[in-house]
C-alpha cells in the first residue's frame, strides 16, 4: 500500500498518511467495503440497486424515464448506457435482486444466509421489515444511514468463519457514544431519536440470532453501534444516467452533433431536477476500513468518489499530497463545507462528536459565532 495508518496526536488518535507523492487527481487507493446498504428510503422510492454492491438495476434510459416523470422518453446513443440487465439474478428464496451472480453469492456467504426472508411475498410483518419500518419513521429524507447497515455488520460477523477477526474488524471502528466536553450525545442518540431507541433496540433482537454476539446486544452496545454506523458511515451514490452522460462526453461526433446532445442533457437534468429535486441517485451507505482512518478537514486533499458505479471506494487526491502527509478527506457535503466556521463545526460535533481546528478553521477563529443562516438573515435585513 501507499499510504499507512499511524499516531497523528494523543489528542486527534489515528490518521492516514501518504508513503509516497500523488498528483492532483491520481487514485490514492481503492477499497471494497467491510459492509454496505442502500438507504430504506431511498429504496422504497425505486431506486433500484443490487442490493449488495448498490450498482443501479436500469437501463440510463430507464432511469432518464423514471426521473423526469416522462414514460415515452428516449436517450440517443444507447451504446453509452453501462447497464448489462442479462446478468442480474434475484435470491430464489426471497426475491432479493442482485447485479450480478458473483454479488449473489459474495452476499450470501458474507451475511445474506442470515437475513434471507425466505418467502417471495413481503407482508411486512418480518422482524427485519418492521425494523426497516420503524427506523423510516424516524429518519425521513434527506437520509444519512440506515439502521440496517447495522443487522447487515451483525449478520457478517456471525456468518464468518473467524467469528473472533469479524468482532476485532468491526470494533476497530469509532463507537464513542458522546462527547464529554461537550456534553453532547451522537446525532442519533439525541432528542430526535432518544423515544424510538428502546423500540429499534427490541426489534433488532428479532432479526439475528444472538449467540456471540451478546455485547452488541445490550442497550450500550446497540448505542454503540448506532454511533459506529453515524461517526464512520460513508455515502454511497450510484447512477446509470451520470454513467450515459460520462460515457457521451467521448462520442467521436461532430461539433453541430455535439451542441444537439449538450442541450438534450442540459434539458434533460432540468426536468429530473423539476420531477425528482436533487435526489437522482442509488444512495447508500458503507463501512471501510482504510477509508475510516481518514481525518477530516475542511480544506482536504482528498475526497472519496465512486468510479466504478458501485460500492467500490476510490481516494482521490484533489491536490498534490507529498510523500508523509497526513491525507485528509471533508466529513461534510460541498454546501456545508462553503458554510461559517460555527456552522461547520456544529455540524461535526453532532455528527462526528469532535471539534474541528483545521487550518481553515484555526483562520477563521476571530470569526462571530453564528451560524451561516443568521449570516444570511443579517445580509437580508442590511440590504
Amino acid at each position: 500500500m501507499d499510504v499507512e495508518v499511524r499516531l497523528v496526536d494523543n489528542s486527534k488518535g489515528k490518521g492516514l498518511f501518504s508513503k509516497k507523492c500523488f498528483k492532483s487527481g491520481a487514485i490514492i487507493f481503492e477499497e471494497e467495503p467491510l459492509v454496505s446498504c442502500q438507504f430504506s428510503w431511498n429504496a422504497a422510492y425505486q431506486y433500484k440497486a443490487c442490493d449488495h454492491c448498490l450498482r443501479p438495476l436500469e437501463t440510463a434510459e430507464e432511469n432518464a424515464r423514471r426521473l423526469t416523470g416522462k414514460p415515452e422518453l428516449e436517450l440517443p446513443f444507447p451504446e453509452c448506457c453501462t447497464t448489462d440487465k442479462s446478468k442480474f439474478t434475484s435470491c430464489t428464496l426471497c426475491g432479493t435482486d442482485y447485479c450480478s451472480v458473483e454479488c449473489q453469492t459474495t452476499a450470501y456467504n458474507q451475511y445474506h444466509r442470515i437475513l434471507c426472508l425466505q418467502t417471495t411475498e413481503r407482508n411486512n410483518f418480518h422482524p427485519l421489515e418492521q425494523l426497516n419500518e420503524a427506523w423510516k419513521h424516524v429518519h425521513y429524507p434527506p437520509e444519512t444511514n440506515t439502521i440496517m447497515l447495522i443487522v447487515r455488520l451483525l449478520a457478517r460477523i456471525i456468518q464468518s468463519p473467524n467469528r473472533d477477526l469479524a468482532i476485532e474488524q468491526t470494533l476497530q471502528f469509532c463507537h464513542r457514544t458522546v462527547n464529554e466536553d461537550a456534553e453532547l450525545a451522537h446525532k442519533l442518540l439525541g432528542e430526535k431519536f432518544a423515544n424510538q431507541l428502546s423500540l429499534l433496540h427490541s426489534l433488532l433482537l428479532q432479526c439475528v440470532p444472538h449467540e456471540g454476539i451478546e455485547q452488541f446486544l445490550t442497550p450500550a452496545g446497540f448505542q454503540g453501534l448506532l454511533a459506529l454506523i453515524g461517526t464512520n458511515g460513508q455515502g454511497v451514490g450510484t447512477s446509470t444516467i451520470s454513467q450515459w452522460v460520462t460515457r457521451t462526453s467521448d462520442l467521436a461526433i461532430s461539433d453541430d452533433e455535439r451542441a444537439v446532445l449538450d442541450k438534450f442533457i442540459d434539458k434533460l437534468y432540468e426536468d429530473m431536477d423539476s420531477h425528482s429535486g436533487n435526489f437522482l441517485n442509488n444512495e447508500g451507505v458503507a463501512l471501510f476500513t482504510l477509508q475510516s482512518a481518514c481525518n477530516h478537514s475542511c480544506v482536504p486533499n482528498a475526497e472519496p468518489t465512486y468510479l466504478h458505479n458501485n460500492n467500490k471506494l476510490s481516494l482521490v487526491a484533489v491536490r498534490d499530497i507529498q510523500e508523509g502527509e497526513e491525507i485528509c478527506i471533508s466529513y461534510l457535503d460541498e454546501c456545508n463545507l462553503h458554510r461559517s466556521r460555527h456552522s461547520r463545526r456544529k455540524e461535526l460535533m453532532e455528527n462526528y462528536l469532535f471539534a474541528c481546528n483545521c487550518p481553515k478553521c484555526e483562520e477563521q477563529a476571530d470569526e462571530p459565532d453564528v451560524t451561516s443562516e443568521e449570516e444570511e438573515g443579517e445580509e437580508e435585513m442590511s440590504e
